[in-house]
Order: structure tokens, then sequence, then C-alpha cells
């Protein structure tokens, strides 16, 4: 079949972008109801569902509302209007939230049962009231700030994620009615521990406290009414192209964000109408989504209850492994690479090996310089500390930071003051385009010569995600790398072109082009009679280009397995389409975040004469025409080798953390059979290929092989 043909079979050929996600989102919410997972990590799930929920209105549904508002009738490429969208999202977050809210009074009971206990009012005991009091007076009550809401006194701004309480009074001299809202502040904790003993962990939330100390906070006043709400903003920032100075537009836009239109608004079920009437008013609700809970408001909070010290209830501690290779060197990571390029595979591997690279190369009186993109660094970053020591230590370091990062910009923004403080060529990148490559160079001076030493990431430079996230760290003194590197620093700091390159392929320019170029090798191939596969793994699937060419591919015989973890718009096992496509997610104790793209290249899959490539990049639109990315090959034998045959194999026969997608939209959980895999649990018990080094060069590691599909 022809692309022309391709596109004459429609939108229906594809699913809905947003639609996807929530149903990405619902797998998280049903590791949450798994009765595999330690009870508070099931909280922990229903939190994260939580906290994803919150993100996709405040940037996908607050751009959608946008659009309704302002009369767009853009389609989505399933040929839905932006109106469409939004009922259907409506319809599908209805039931999650009445989803969510069963979920919690379930586990709450589980958790009950082991000592775990958020507890009402009327069962607090005599000391814990105590405590409570003491607390209150000392650390909530003057925190606390009554707003009366009257003609003298408007509603006042409610920022984004706000809780408040909202009252309905009389006072008990005059008899005269007055309105008061309280605004929970975000330093207070939405949950507050009580005294316990041995085992046992007692909660309250701390609108049970006020309401319990009351008259402390209204004396002279009795409650005829209350209620309570949250409330959601549009978050996404939006920067003109022709900005002039991109710091202080993006610390104006910050601010913007803060005050951006009501997108969401939660309402506790007993919320009387005139108060519910109030609020909408008061916050200028009219066009938001309107949400009774039924339950729990601010879900998201219950984090603060997962982190309480019941390691019962929790997985089993991990210690994740520092690569034996460079080990063996004493530490020495410039001498390991030196040996032997190195890939190292986190969570399972310490990230602390590519802080102890840049550490090392701040120290070493031979480098000369290092650069560095930084997209996410976190609020505590040993990663900036080592850049700052290497600038005091007079070598030139150069740091493009990526202000666009979702809701890092203020934290990256703070990152590059303190490392122009210390000297450090501080580079915003594009102003229309994110940097989104994950690169280090490191330039050293060796025997009169300079040696250049390359780390390339599918991560993020992240000192706490990269601990749950599963990412790839490629280190190598491969010259061509080095000087494609280099090219790519150059394109970002000075608008150069990136001509010429041997390794890497990078977008905006000529990502998509290459990877539609591998795809149709393998139609040739498959049209020749060889062997044909193409083995993917990303974190979402939505380019149309790319995903008419896997049709293409599909029908020309290429055998597809994708992995795809979040959003998937590509409709698999659709005869005459796509029968030869498999779609799967993975949802399980780390968050699969690797890019991973295999081509079988004329050989049966798993071969050695495949394509192996790494990269930043998802196949999505954004990725392809709007972020500077990466794809890099994977050339040395034995990193090869751990990508294709151990990583990739691992993910396609996990059966026990595994979603398979039909044609209609729907993920069906694998149920293992006899022969049960579980991805974590393997690659947390047995070390990797590339690093683990001459003394494990005898150990013996499970070998994996291709399993019925299914499991």
């Amino acid at each position: 079949m022809s692309k022309k043909a391709i596109k004459a079979l429609g939108p229906d050929r594809y699913f809905n972008r947003e639609l996807s996600w929530l149903a990405f989102n619902r797998r998280v919410l049903e590791e949450a109801k798994n009765e595999a997972q330690p009870l508070l990590e099931r909280l922990r799930f229903l939190s994260i569902s939580g906290s994803n929920l919150d993100e996709f209105f405040m940037v996908r549904v607050a751009g959608l509302k946008g659009q309704q508002l302002q009369h767009i009738g853009d389609f989505s490429v399933d040929g839905m209007t932006p109106t469409q969208q939004l009922e259907a999202i409506s319809e599908e977050t209805d039931r999650l939230d009445v989803e969510q809210q069963q979920c919690w009074t379930e586990l709450h009971d589980l958790l009950c049962e082991a000592g775990v206990s958020v507890v009402t009012r009327s069962a607090l005991h005599e000391h814990e009231r105590a405590f409570l009091s003491e607390r209150f007076d000392a650390e909530i009550l003057p925190v606390l700030t009554p707003q009366a809401i009257d003609s003298a006194h408007p509603f006042p701004f409610v920022p984004n994620g706000g809780f408040g309480l909202i009252f309905n009074l009389r006072d008990e001299r005059s008899g005269e009615r007055v309105n008061e809202l309280l605004m929970i502040p975000t330093t207070l904790p939405r949950f507050i521990a009580l005294p316990s003993e041995g085992q046992e962990r007692r909660f309250i939330a701390i609108e049970s406290v006020i309401r319990e100390f009351f008259d402390r906070l209204f004396p002279g006043f009795l409650r005829v009414e209350a209620g309570a709400f949250r409330l959601l903003r549009d978050s996404d920032l939006e920067v003109e192209e022709e900005a002039e100075d991109l710091v202080l537009t993006f610390r104006s836009a910050i601010k913007r964000r803060r005050r951006g239109r009501v997108i969401r608004l939660e309402l506790a079920s007993d919320t009387p109408p005139a108060l519910v009437e109030l609020i909408c008013e008061g916050v200028e609700a009219q066009d938001a989504l309107i949400v009774d809970t039924g339950g729990l408001i601010g879900i998201v909070d219950l984090v603060g209850i997962v982190e309480t010290d019941r390691p019962d209830l929790k997985f089993e501690p991990f210690s994740a492994r520092f690569p034996e290779r460079i080990q063996e060197y004493d530490g020495d990571c410039f001498a390991a690479i030196r040996a032997k390029d190195i890939i190292v595979h986190h969570p399972y591997e310490t990230f602390d090996v590519v802080i102890a690279f840049l550490r090392q190369a701040a120290a070493d009186p031979d480098v000369v310089a290092i650069k560095q993109t930084l997209y996410r660094a976190g609020k505590q970053s040993e990663i900036i500390e080592a850049l700052v020591a290497a600038a005091e230590a007079g070598k030139s370091v150069t740091a493009v930071v990526e202000l666009k990062a979702r809701f890092d910009e203020e934290q990256n923004l703070l990152w590059a003051s303190r490392l122009e403080r210390a000297g450090v060529q501080v580079v915003y990148g594009f102003v229309d385009m994110k940097t989104h490559a994950k690169v280090s160079m490191v330039v050293r001076r060796e025997g009169g010569e300079m040696a250049t030493y390359c780390h390339f990431g599918t991560g993020n430079y992240h000192p706490v995600t990269s601990r749950i996230y599963t990412d790839l760290s490629y280190f190598t003194a491969s010259r061509s790398a080095a000087r494609d590197a280099g090219k790519l620093f150059n394109l970002v700091t000075g608008y150069v072109p990136a001509d010429n390159l041997e390794l890497l392929t990078l977008s905006p320019r000529g990502l998509r082009k290459e990877i539609i170029a591998l795809i149709d090798r393998e139609i040739e191939n498959a049209e020749a009679g060889l062997p044909a596969a193409i083995w993917a793994k990303m974190n979402s699937l939505l380019d149309p280009e790319v995903i008419d060419r896997l049709y293409l591919a599909s029908m020309a015989g290429v055998s597809i397995d994708l992995i795809v973890r979040g959003i998937c718009t590509l409709r698999p096992g659709v005869e005459g389409m796509s029968e030869n496509i498999r779609v799967k997610s993975i949802v399980g104790r780390f968050l699969e975040h690797s890019r991973i793209f295999v081509f079988a290249n004329g050989e049966r899959l798993p071969h050695r004469g495949a394509r192996v490539y790494i990269s930043s990049a998802d196949w999505m639109p954004r990725n392809f025409d709007r972020r500077v990315e990466y794809m890099m090959p994977l050339e040395n034998p034995t990193v090869h080798a751990q990508v294709l045959d151990q990583v990739m194999i691992a993910n396609l026969i996990d059966n026990e953390q595994s979603w398979m997608l039909d044609g209609d939209g729907q993920y069906q959980r694998l149920v293992p059979g006899k022969r049960r895999f579980n991805l974590h649990r393997y690659f947390m018990n047995n070390p990797s290929l590339s690093g683990r080094g001459a003394a494990l060069e005898g150990k013996k590691v499970p070998k994996l092989k291709l399993m019925q599909r299914g499991g």
C-alpha cells in the first residue's frame, strides 16, 4: 500500500492523544489496586495518579480549554475538535476520580489493619488531642490567616494548587452572619503524624485539626455552614519568539502562570450550594471543570503518608551498584572509559558514576574544558556543584541551561545564577526550541594531545529521578563522538550548523528523516525476503509521519514490537494495516524512561548485526521539530550486546508488569504463565554486561531468550 493509500484510511487510524494519556494514568492507578505490591507502595501509586492528573489538567486540558474559548476549531489527528476532546476527557476523568476515591477507601481499610490510619476527630485519644492542642497553638495557628469575604473584603487570589476551607459563621454577640475563607499554607503538612508506639502509625488531616480547634481560630463565632475546595490553574508557559531577553521573559511568564485561568475546581461533597456559588464567583471558575470529589480532596497529598517509617509495607530496600569496571581502575573514570566504552543502566547502576565523572573532571589539573547540557537538575544537584568547582578551579566550563523545562523553569533560573556567579559560561539555547539532549563533554590534555570524554544520557541529570527512572548513560572516548558532541554544543551556543556529523543524528534537522529511512530499509529487506524487524522503546509515540511509515512496514511484513510506556496514538493489530505491530506498556516499581531503537538490518533479532541506537527523543512531533535531540548508534560489541540482548529482551519478555494494547485502544494486563519474568527484579539482581568488570567476567548471568508472546 502506498503512503497515499495510508492517508486515505482517515483519522480513525490513530488513537486520541489525550485519551491515550488518561489510559496510561489508569494503568498507574491499577498498580494502586495491585495486591502484589506492598501497601504503602500501592498508596504511592495512588498519589502518583493524582499528581499525573493534576499536571494533565494544568497543561493539556488548559490548552484545549484555551482553544475552545478562542473558538479555534482545529482537529486532532484522530478527527476531534477541542470541544469534543474536552467532553471525552470530562467523562473519563470523572470515572478516574470515582475509582481513585474507591481505591483510597479500600487502601485505607487495609492500611488500618496493618496499623497505619488516618483518623477522624472523634477517634482521637486524649494524649493525641493534647499533642495536637500544643502543636496547633505553637505551629499551626500562627501561620493561618482567616479572611472575611464581604463588600469591603473581596475574595482574595487563590494560587495554583491552593487548598482552602470556607465557612459561614454567626457572631454569638450580634447574631450577624459572615463568610470566612481560610487558605491552608503549603508550609503545613496535609497529614499530621500523631505520637506513635510500636508499629502503629496514626495521622490526622490538617482540616480536621482546624475543625477540632475551631473556637481558637474564630472565638465568639458559631459555625453555620462549611466547605472545602482545591483548584488548578493553567500552568503552561507561552514565550514570544521575538523575546529579547529570555531570562526576563521567563521570570515574567512564571509570575503569569501563578495567576493562570482556573481549569479545575474540586469541591468537598458536603459544601452547601451558597458557599459553592461564593467560591466559583470568587475564583472566576465559570469556565472551569467543577468536580464533586465525593471523598478526599487532593489525592496527591497522600504521598505524605507514604513516607512514614514502615519498611515492612514498602518495597525491599535496593542498593544501586557502582560499575565494577570503573572500580577496577581505582575509580578513575577516564582510564576506564579510555580502555572501553561503558554503558550504565540506571537505577540498577548508580547515577553516582555520572557525578564521579564530573567531579573527577573538576579536580583533574589536566582537564581544560567541560561542556554540559542541563534540562532538569533537581533542587539539590551535585552536578551543579561539580561544574561550580571546575569553574572556580580555572577550567573553561559551559552550561546549556534549558529554561523551558516544564515546572523546573524557576529552579533552572536559580541554577543559572549560581553557575554564572562561579564563572561558568551559561547559555540558554533557543527561544523557540528546547535543548532536550543530555550530553557532557570533558576535554583533557593527555601526552601533548587533547582527548575528549563524552557522556550521552537518555534521561536527565537529576539525582532524585535517577533513582526511580530507568535510563542509560553511555560513556565513550570516541573521537567521532567527540567531534559530533562539539558540533551539537556549537549549534546550541552559537547557532553554528551541525554539518557532516559522523555518528549522531540531531533534531530538529534530520532525526525524523533518519528514523523513517531506517524503517524504509526494513521494508526493503522484507520485500527482498530478508529478515525484517523493529524493536523500539520510548515514553510516547505520537508522530503521524512515523506512525504511517510503521503501518507501511507492517503491511510489507516487517515484525514490529513497540514498548511505549505512556501515550501511543498508533493503532496496533488491525488487519490489513497493523497486524504485524504489537504495543506493550510496562508500569512497575521503576518508571521506564530510556529510548532505545533497534533495526534488524537483514538479520534475525537479536543479532550483533542489528542497528542499535539510544536517544534523548521520543517519537513525537515536538521532539522532531521543536527540540534539540540526539540519536546515537551503539557500535562497541559489549555495549551493543548489553542493550540488545539484556535490556531490550528483558522488556519484551516481561510478563508481570506489562500491558498489551489492542486495536480498540484497550490495555490488557498480561497474565504470567509458568514462566514468570519481572524485568525490574531481573536487573536488580544481575550485573550488566558492560559495567561488570573482569572480576565478574566468569560469573554466570542468566541468558535471556524471547519467550512465547504474552508470557
